[in-house]
């Protein structure tokens, strides 16, 4: 007989009682930034493969295109898988962001994700004389979506701040600390 898991006491949306309307998004971008960074270290496994075993279609002189595409579309896909942990990260530190900018933002990234990489990666599935195929024509659309999301969520952290839009400090707060307080 199968039996309801305990609440675990550690969970501080359980402990409010209530789902955090974050934790969704959070997750969202915990898992893709998780399996992304698996698929592009494998990506890289298997150029390091195809470098080791000296196979032609990456090696020869006249695919030197291809090698520099499939690397580009590696290194940006795992730097994205990055950026989407940092990014789930992140979420609970600035509850007040606009949820529209929010939303808008965690698309963005996601879009840019699956672009950049993409583009770079079909680029260098056919070259033409040494000029990428036509799926590099992806990428300057990722770069436009990547340039939102990070725009949108610089500032969104800037609620980080004060009421003022000045971060106090810590001077300020020492010297705040060191201030009798006033007896009754």
């Amino acid at each position: 007989m199968r039996t309801n898991p305990e609440p675990d006491p550690t969970n501080a949306s359980q402990k409010r009682g209530r789902l955090d309307p974050l934790t969704p998004l959070i997750k969202r971008h915990l898992r893709f930034g998780w399996w992304s960074l698996l698929v592009f270290l494998t990506l890289g496994i298997v150029l390091e493969a195809l470098h080791g075993f000296k196979v032609g279609l990456y090696l020869n002189v006249s695919n030197e295109t291809r090698r520099l595409m499939w690397t580009l579309a590696h290194a940006h896909g795992t730097l994205l898988a990055l950026v989407h942990i940092a990014f789930g990260a992140t979420l609970h530190l600035i509850p007040s962001w606009n949820v529209r900018l929010r939303d808008l933002a965690s698309a963005s990234l996601v879009g840019a994700s699956t672009l950049i990489p993409a583009g770079f990666f079909l680029g260098g599935v056919v070259i033409y004389a040494g000029d990428p195929g036509l799926g590099i024509l992806l990428l300057p659309l990722g770069a436009v979506l990547l340039f939102v999301a990070v725009l949108l969520t610089a500032r969104g952290a800037e609620s980080l701040l004060n009421p003022d839009g000045v971060e106090p400090s810590t001077e300020a707060k020492g010297r705040d600390a060191a201030k009798p307080k006033a007896h009754r």
